[in-house]
């Protein structure tokens, strides 16, 4: 069983009726470790070793994070300048994070249909996250699509709920190997994958 580290960066963490849906439907997974950045570290001073060994006592990285002004805000910027330095994460002979699986959880106020070319936000997603995956093969990490919430002032209960459940059986089949990676290389967000068959979620 393979361990999840969530760096979770949300600012108004209170106020995000989204990304408490997430967070409790994985609540009760030993192997999910969720480190609140913002809550550890309210000065912004970051304990550098700290992170690199909850990093490295991890095989997969989760940034999760409300998008802000087309990216995260500022404590995950902040924590990948500190602890991503080279000489460690990467520079030759230096990738301590080499193989690890990586991928964002991103919460949009906007829907999906208005991140696309000539439409309210002109770019995709993805594009405007290039930076998190250039950061991901820089340090020669496996980067996955990122699993995606959108439109969230409007979203249902109902349909809150079924993100809820989808993220909790990602991290689950992610953690047990049993994740088909083949089958979302493909797909433009990792929460476009539909499974087939009985879920197990533990």
């Amino acid at each position: 069983m393979k361990k999840i580290l969530i760096l979770f960066a949300h600012p108004r963490f209170e106020k995000s009726r989204t990304n408490k849906a997430l967070l409790s439907a994985i609540n009760d997974f030993e192997y999910v470790t969720v480190h609140d950045l913002y809550e550890t570290y309210p000065d912004f001073n970051i304990e550098i070793d700290h992170e690199k060994e909850l990093l490295l006592s991890h095989e997969i990285i989760v940034w999760q994070f409300p998008f802000y002004m087309y990216s995260a805000p500022a404590m995950l910027k902040h924590w990948i300048d500190q602890v991503l330095e080279h000489g460690w994460a990467h520079g030759a002979g230096s990738y301590n994070l080499k193989d690890k699986l990586v991928f964002c959880t991103i919460t949009t106020g906007g829907t999906r249909d208005s991140y696309a070319h000539k439409c309210f936000n002109v770019h995709t997603i993805n594009e405007f996250l290039y930076p998190f995956k250039q950061t991901a093969h820089l340090c020669k990490m496996i980067c996955l699509q990122p699993f995606m919430v959108q439109g969230t002032y409007r979203l249902s209960d109902e349909i809150l709920a079924e993100s809820a459940e989808q993220y909790r059986h990602i991290l689950s089949s992610l953690s047990h190997g049993t994740f088909p990676l083949h089958e979302i290389e493909n797909l433009e967000f990792l929460s476009d994958y539909k499974e087939t068959g009985a879920r197990q979620d533990n």
